[in-house]
C-alpha cells in the first residue's frame, strides 16, 4: 500500500470545530488543535483521553508507581520495574487492572501484590477506567485505530469518528543522502538562526549518534533547542554515578576511569598517568576520590552527595530529591544499592525543567506528529522501527498497524519535510525503516534504490572556527629532515595517524615503563657490570616492581617478580657472552637520555656504545641504537613476541608496504652503512623474555632469543656468486648440499657469473623460469651421476631465495633510502597546507589495529 496522505491540520480542525470534547490519540495534535480554537471555549476542546481522565499533563506512570512501590515490595529493583511495566502494559491493552492475572505465567504474588496497589491509587491508568465522558457532550474521535483499549473504554455511547489518514497517496519527497552523520547535521544547523528556531522541529532516534550530534551542533551555535538530554545527561548526576561505580572497582580502578569526574569538577590530569592505578598513584587531583574509594562502606548516598557537591562548588537539588524519594538518601551505600541507583536512573526518565523554546527534538519512535512549519528528519532507518511488545496481551498485527498508522503521520509533519540520510555505514548499505518497506511499492534495499539527491559536505566560509590569535610576524614552518622509524611506520600506514601521534599526548603504558625499565638495566650493565651481582639483581626487581606498580594490581606482583627476574638474568647471560667491542672509527652520539639506574646507583653510564640517538639529514631518518655489539653488528633489545627474519624483511617492504610495517631494521643498518660502506652488517632483535617458560624448566637457550638480519653490499644478483652464497647451500637440503659440495665453490661461482636470477621471489614462477631451467642443466653438466644434480638445482634456487627473504641487500637500502625521501616530501606538502594528511596510507585502507586516534577521524572527509 502506499503512504496515505495525513490530514491536513486546517481540514481537520474544521472538521471537529463545532464538537465540545476532541479526543485525539497524542498530545502535540491536542494542542496543535487547540491553538486554532477561534471561539470562546468553557473546559477542554482538544485532548487525549489521559489527559481529560487524569485533569493534567500526562506524568511517567510506570516511574510514580516504581517510587511508591520500591520500598514496600520484597523484590529486586529490576524485578519490580519489570513486573510494573508488565502490569500496566496488559492494563493498557486488556482495559483491566487485574487483566494479567487471567495469564498464569504473570499470576505471581508480586504481580497480585503490584495490581492491587496500582488500583488503589489514582494512578493515571485507574482514573482513565474510572473516567466516563459526560453523555450531554458532543463527542469527536480522532484517529480512533491509534486508541489503545484503556483509552477506548472512557468513549461515551455515541461519538463520531474522523480519520488521520485518507485514500490519497502522499508523494513523499526525494530522500537527501549525505556522507555521514555529521555531514547530515551540519546540513540541518547551517538552516538555522536563532530567529528561526521556534519554527524548526528535528525528529530522530534518541538513542542513536544524531541525539549528542545534533545537540552539540546546536549549542556550539547558541541556538536555543529543548526535548534533548534527560536527567541522566546531566553531566554532574553522571559523575556523581561513576564516583559510586569506581568505588566498587577495587584496585583495578585506573586514573582514566575518574578522568570524566575530574574533568567535569574542572581538574586535568597529565595523560602520562591515565593508566596508572588509581591506588597506587599518589596525585593530589585524585586523593579525596582515592579516600571516598577507600570509605565508600562508611558512608551514605547523601554524604557522597555532600562530599561531591564541595568538591564542585554547586548543589544538585534534583538529585538529592530523587535519592530522597527513592530512599536511599541517608542508607548506607552497598555495591547492590548503586547497582539499583543505576538501572533506576537509566530505566527511567526523570523529569527534568525545560526552557521550551527554540529547535524541537522529536523520538522518532514516540513522537506522532510535530507541529512545526520545517521539520527534519533524520537517519530513517532502522532506529525508526518500533518492536511490538512480546506479550500474550497484545495483539501485534493490532499493534504493528498504530505504529505503522503514527509513522505515516509522523513523517508528514511540517509545512516542509526534509528526509537526511546514509545510504552506507561503515562500508554496508544502511537499511531504511521496515515501515518503508510496508508502504512503498517500488522494490529497495537502500535510499539510492529510492528518488534521491546525494549531497557532498562543503565548508562554510562564513564561520569564524575557533578563536585565533594573529602572531606576528607570521611563522614559517620549517621542512621536517628526518624522520623516526616510528612515525615512519605511522606515516606509512596512515598519515592522519602519524598527524595525530605528534599533536596529542599518550598515556603512559605499562609495556613501556617496564621495556624502559629493562632497557636502561642493560645500558647500565654494559657499563658497570661488575655492580651487578644476585643480591643486586634481587634489588633491581624489586625497584623496577615498584616502578611499575601503578599498572598491576597487587595480586600480580609474585608473577611480575619472577617474569623481571627472569628477564634480567637473560640480559645478563647474553652480554657476558657476548661483551660489545667498539668499531675503530665509531662517530660521536647524540646527547644520551637519563637512565633511570645510572640515577639509582648514582653512576654515570658514559659507554659510546648504549643507547646511540643519530641524526641524519642526509639519509632523512633519526633514531636510537640500543647496542653497538660490534664493528658490523647492532643489537635492538625487545620485551614483545619474537619474529622470524621472514617476517623483519616483510614488514619492511616497500612497494607495496606490509600490512605491519616496520621499518626499524632497515633504517637503523641504513644509518649504520654511513660508517661501514662496504661491509657485510648484521641487525638482531634481542627478545630478552622469549625463553620466560624455558627458563622457569631450565631449558631456555640464549640463541632462541635472537632474530638477526644480515645487510651484503651488494645487489642479490652479485651476491649469488659470492662464497657467503655458496655456503648457505652447504648447509640445506641433502641433495643441494650433496651437489655442490662435488661441484666445488669455483665451479659455481663461473656458472652464477653468466646467469641473471630473476626479480620473482614467487617460488613457482622461480622454478619454472629460464634461469632455473639454465642453471640446472650447467650443474648437471659439471657433476657426477652420483648426485641428483636437477633435484640439488632446485633445491639451491629455493634456497637461494630464502636468503633473498630474509636479509637486505644494497639495492633494498638504496630503494628504502629513496622510499624515506619521497616520504619526507609528502609530509612536508602536508604540513605546509598544499594537502590534508590523509586516512589512507600507502597501501590504501590503514590497518586500524595500529591506529591509536581513530576517534578522532573525520572519515567523512578523508
Amino acid at each position: 500500500m502506499p503512504i496515505q496522505r495525513a490530514r491536513s491540520l486546517a481540514d481537520l480542525y474544521t472538521s471537529v470545530a463545532d464538537y465540545d470534547l476532541v479526543l485525539v490519540p497524542d498530545a502535540p495534535l491536542a494542542s496543535a488543535l487547540n491553538r486554532r480554537l477561534d471561539r470562546p471555549q468553557f473546559g477542554t476542546f482538544a485532548t487525549t483521553p489521559r489527559r481529560l481522565a487524569a485533569g493534567r499533563r500526562e506524568q511517567a506512570e510506570d516511574r510514580t508507581a516504581f517510587l511508591e512501590l520500591a520500598d514496600t515490595v520484597d523484590d529486586s529493583w529490576k524485578a519490580l520495574s519489570y513486573t510494573i511495566g508488565n502490569v500496566l502494559q496488559c492494563w493498557e491493552h486488556h482495559g483491566q487492572a487485574a487483566g494479567i492475572l487471567e495469564y498464569p505465567t504473570y499470576d505471581d504474588p508480586v504481580t497480585r501484590t503490584v495490581v492491587d496497589r496500582l488500583a488503589a491509587r489514582q494512578s493515571t491508568s485507574q482514573q482513565l477506567t474510572e473516567f466516563t465522558v459526560d453523555a450531554d457532550q458532543s463527542v469527536a474521535v480522532v484517529g480512533l485505530p491509534e486508541f489503545t483499549e484503556l483509552e477506548r473504554s472512557i468513549l461515551p455511547a455515541e461519538y463520531d469518528t474522523y480519520p488521520l489518514l485518507t485514500d490519497d497517496a502522499f508523494d513523499y519527497p526525494a530522500f537527501n543522502i549525505f556522507r555521514s552523520p555529521s555531514a547530515i547535521v551540519d546540513a540541518v544547523v547551517d538552516t538555522i538562526d536563532e530567529e528561526s528556531a521556534d519554527n524548526v522541529a528535528v525528529v530522530l532516534d534518541s538513542s542513536s549518534q544524531y541525539s549528542p550530534l545534533v545537540e552539540s551542533a546546536l549549542e556550539a551555535a547558541d541556538i536555543p533547542y529543548y526535548g534533548g538530554p534527560g536527567f541522566i545527561d546531566d553531566l554532574d548526576v553522571r559523575a556523581v554515578l561513576r564516583l559510586l561505580r569506581v568505588a566498587y572497582r577495587g584496585s583495578e580502578t585506573t586514573v582514566s576511569d575518574v578522568a570524566p569526574i575530574l574533568s567535569r569538577l574542572g581538574t586535568d590530569v597529565d595523560i602520562e598517568h591515565s593508566e596508572k592505578r588509581l591506588a597506587a598513584t599518589d596525585l593530589p587531583a585524585t586523593a579525596w576520590i582515592t579516600e571516598v574509594c577507600e570509605s565508600i562502606g562508611d558512608r551514605t548516598f547523601g554524604s557522597l552527595l555532600t562530599a561531591y557537591e564541595s568538591k564542585a562548588s554547586r548543589t544538585l537539588d534534583r538529585l538529592r530529591d530523587e535519592l530522597e524519594s527513592l530512599g536511599l538518601h541517608d542508607t548506607v551505600i552497598t555495591e547492590s544499592r548503586v547497582s539499583d541507583l543505576a538501572f533506576y536512573l537509566d530505566f527511567y526518565e526523570v523529569p527534568v525543567d525545560r526552557e521550551n523554546e527554540g529547535v524541537l527534538l522529536a523520538d522518532a519512535k514516540s513522537a506522532g506528529y510535530v507541529d512545526r512549519q520545517a521539520v527534519f528528519f533524520l537517519g530513517l532507518d532502522e532506529g525508526w522501527t518500533n518492536s511490538a511488545p512480546q506479550r500474550p496481551w497484545v495483539d501485534t498485527e493490532a499493534q504493528f498497524d498504530r505504529y505503522i498508522r503514527r509513522f505515516q503521520r509522523l513523517i508528514q509533519s511540517g509545512s516542509d519535510q526534509y528526509y537526511l540520510v546514509e545510504d552506507t555505514a561503515g562500508g554496508q548499505p544502511v537499511t531504511p525503516c521496515l515501515y518503508f518497506e510496508e508502504l512503498l511499492e517500488e522494490p529497495f534495499e537502500r535510499f539510492s534504490d529510492l528518488e534521491s539527491v546525494r549531497y557532498e559536505r562543503t565548508v562554510d566560509g562564513d564561520r569564524d572556527g575557533f578563536a585565533k590569535t594573529s602572531v606576528e610576524p607570521p611563522v614559517e614552518s620549517a621542512p621536517i629532515e628526518t624522520i623516526s622509524q616510528t612515525s615512519l611506520n605511522n606515516f606509512v600506514n596512515s598519515p592522519r595517524e602519524y598527524l595525530f601521534s605528534r599533536l596529542v599526548d599518550s598515556p603512559d603504558k605499562d609495556y613501556f615503563r617496564e621495556g624502559n625499565l629493562f632497557h636502561d638495566f642493560a645500558e647500565f650493565y654494559v657499563n658497570y657490570p661488575e655492580v651487578i651481582d644476585a643480591d643486586t639483581l634481587s634489588e633491581v626487581v624489586d625497584v623496577m616492581l615498584e616502578e611499575a606498580k601503578p599498572f598491576y594490581p597487587e595480586t600480580d606482583r609474585v608473577l611480575r617478580r619472577r617474569q623481571y627476574r627472569i628477564g634480567l638474568e637473560t640480559i645478563v647471560e647474553y652480554l657476558d657472552a657476548n661483551p660489545p667491542t667498539a668499531p675503530a672509527d665509531l662517530p660521536p652520539a647524540g646527547e644520551p637520555d637519563e637512565n633511570f639506574f645510572a640515577s639509582y646507583f648514582d653512576r654515570p653510564v658514559d659507554s659510546p656504545l648504549t643507547e646511540r640517538q643519530f641524526t641524519n639529514p642526509d639519509l632523512g631518518i633519526n633514531g636510537k641504537i640500543d647496542l653497538v655489539e660490534g664493528p658490523t653488528a647492532l643489537l635492538d633489545y625487545k620485551s614483545g613476541s619474537k619474529k622470524s627474519a621472514y617476517d623483519v624483511c616483510k614488514q619492511a617492504a616497500m612497494d607495496p608496504p606490509n600490512e605491519t610495517v616496520n621499518y626499524q631494521a632497515i633504517a637503523y643498518l641504513a644509518q649504520f652503512r654511513t660508517h661501514q660502506p662496504g661491509e657485510a652488517l648484521s641487525f638482531s632483535f634481542f627478545h630478552f623474555l622469549e625463553t620466560l617458560d624455558d627458563a622457569i624448566t631450565g631449558d631456555a637457550d640464549i640463541d632462541e632469543t635472537l632474530t638477526t638480519v644480515s645487510y651484503y653490499p651488494q645487489s642479490f644478483d652479485e651476491f649469488v656468486g659470492t662464497h657467503p652464497a655458496y655456503e648457505v647451500l652447504l648447509d640445506g637440503y641433502k641433495d643441494c648440499v650433496a651437489t655442490f659440495e662435488e661441484l666445488g665453490f669455483g665451479t659455481y661461482s663461473e656458472i652464477m657469473t653468466d646467469l641473471t636470477f630473476p626479480d620473482t621471489t614467487d617460488r613457482s614462477a622461480l622454478r619454472e623460469s629460464d634461469f632455473a631451467d639454465r642453471f640446472a642443466e650447467a650443474v648437471r653438466q659439471e657433476t657426477s651421476d652420483d648426485v641428483d644434480a636437477e633435484k640439488g638445482a632446485d633445491q639451491a634456487v629455493r634456497e637461494l631465495n630464502g636468503v633473498r627473504k630474509r636479509n637486505f641487500f644494497k639495492d633494498d637500502i638504496d630503494q628504502f633510502e629513496e622510499f624515506v625521501a619521497d616520504r619526507l616530501t609528502e609530509i612536508n606538502r602536508y604540513r605546509a597546507g598544499e594537502e590534508r594528511f590523509p586516512i589512507e596510507g600507502l597501501g590504501g585502507e590503514p590497518n586500524y589495529r595500529r591506529i591509536d586516534h581513530r576517534d578522532m577521524f573525520l572519515e567523512e572527509n578523508r
